[in-house]
């Protein structure tokens, strides 16, 4: 199995370009364009195997999937103070925890 095929894919299209745009979150500087959109995904996938292969023949790490990534289910968010404040404001109203207001708005 390769790396490559746990990554995070995405297509698009680009209006700008008139074309499909493929890219690879793991390696932002990677896409490919095409006209169809099965195709654009066939060419990031491959060009991808390419990258990643070139990599390691290099002696370099290709990044980790996200994918398969662990995860704490933390991250600290700097707000303004006075947000702070209407968010603890909120939760009360709601009768809620700040993380569980913060988090149910994370998940709409």
């Amino acid at each position: 199995m390769n790396v490559a095929d746990h990554y995070t894919y995405r297509v698009r299209w680009s209006a700008e370009d008139g074309e499909y745009v493929a890219t690879v979150a793991e390696l932002p500087s990677l896409s490919w364009l095409a006209a169809d959109r099965v195709e654009a995904f066939a060419g990031i996938q491959q060009l991808t195997v390419d990258v990643v292969a070139d990599m390691l023949s290099e002696g370099e790490t290709p990044p980790e999937a996200i994918a398969d990534r662990t995860y704490s289910g933390k991250f600290v968010v700097r707000v303004p103070p006075e947000l702070h404040r209407q968010l603890v404001i909120e939760a009360a109203d709601q009768h809620v925890s700040l993380n569980r207001l913060i988090s149910s708005r994370l998940g709409a």
